[in-house]
């Protein structure tokens, strides 16, 4: 989507908004008229996260509450968490045949049907969290995931991000790479896949699966997300090497997904609502996990005896060349994987090189020591 499409959507839901709740506060006569023959709607949207991951899942939750206040209570979502209705991983699914007529996930938990659909989330050593909006935004993003998605009957809506994520937590240090050789490890997408070349047993797990995983002995190793939600998941009561960076998850997106047949059946202006609400979801995650990340980190070094950990340069280096080989390779062989990785690389290029200019070169002077 270009700047002036996405600017001149989003002035309008939000006008569409203020005229609606205007509207429903009896300002106007014909406006409480007008607003009362309005269709009324209501949809079920299933989420591929738990509940008690409060900021992950709330983002549907946002969403879903600012679509009924825009529209004056007329269209209404109800949200579901990951296994209520649905197993997490089959989301995308129950979106495309209609079954529900929303769902909020990572998209990287889908490559399985097409590779490309990681470039929706995040690839390792891929676009930060700001690259990634600004490609999604500014860029060719949208318009080419999009594409992606209509083989799926879906339209996607950015549904927030989690700022570069941790490396994950693992029962014993994990400093060459012949450590990473038959470890068992919770880690999904195309960072499973660098993983495996790595010489890890990988497994996909949702997030409520991965404690009695990791606590049975099932796994070696696992990663989440950072420390707000890793704290809340447990995981440090049973490994305590928590490592850093996560290379595989440098800024993953998460998605709205929406059956593109009940999209088309709603009004304009609820399509606007909708898609007003969705920005203002995806912008409010990435601000809530800076803001409660902090706090769980210092609880988690200072109380409960977590030792946070750097990979090795020797783990960085190979896990780098091995993305980049995968990138490759991929590309060689399927024409559309080769568009959306071309304009990804390309973005990503061109934004490393400024935000290496001012941004890492302020980061690395002002954030040394923690101080």
């Amino acid at each position: 989507m270009k700047r002036r499409q996405f600017v001149r959507k989003a002035s309008l839901a939000a006008a569409g908004g203020a005229v609606i709740s205007g509207c429903s506060t009896g300002e106007s006569e014909g406006g409480v008229a007008a607003i009362q023959t309005r269709p009324r709607i209501n949809w079920r949207l299933t989420s591929s996260f738990p509940r008690s991951l409060d900021t992950i899942f709330g983002a549907a939750e946002v969403l879903a509450n600012r679509v009924s206040e825009i529209t004056g209570g007329r269209f209404t979502i109800r949200v579901f968490p990951g296994g209520e209705l649905v197993p997490a991983t089959q989301v995308l699914e129950t979106v495309q045949k209609g079954t529900v007529q929303m769902g909020h996930t990572a998209s990287y938990y889908f490559t399985g049907l097409n590779p490309a659909l990681a470039f929706d989330c995040t690839v390792p050593f891929g676009l930060n969290a700001r690259q990634f909006a600004a490609w999604m935004y500014y860029g060719e993003g949208l318009e080419l995931t999009r594409g992606l998605f209509a083989d799926f009957n879906i339209i996607n809506f950015q549904g927030g991000n989690t700022g570069v994520q941790m490396g994950g937590w693992f029962r014993h240090q994990v400093e060459t790479l012949a450590d990473f050789r038959g470890l068992k490890m919770r880690i999904p997408g195309f960072g499973g896949q660098v993983m495996a070349e790595l010489g890890a047993n990988v497994q996909m797990l949702a997030g409520g699966e991965i404690y009695p995983a990791l606590e049975r002995g099932v796994i070696d190793a696992a990663e989440w997300s950072g420390p707000y939600d890793d704290e809340k998941l447990g995981f440090y009561q049973i490994a305590k090497n928590y490592y850093y960076p996560g290379w595989w998850e440098p800024g993953p997106g998460l998605s709205f997904y929406i059956n593109r047949d009940d999209w088309a059946k709603l009004p304009s202006d609820y399509q606007a609502a909708l898609e007003s609400a969705a920005a203002e979801a995806n912008i409010g995650m990435m601000a809530n996990y800076d803001a409660k990340n902090p706090p769980a980190l210092a609880r988690l070094l200072d109380k409960e005896g977590v030792t946070i950990r750097p990979f090795s340069e020797e783990v960085m280096r190979k896990a780098q060349e091995i993305t980049f080989d995968i990138l490759a390779s991929e590309a060689a062989s399927d024409a559309g994987y080769r568009a959306v990785y071309e304009s990804y690389d390309a973005w990503r290029i061109s934004s490393n090189r400024w935000l290496d200019t001012a941004e890492n070169t302020y980061a690395t002077f002002a954030f040394q020591g923690g101080k």
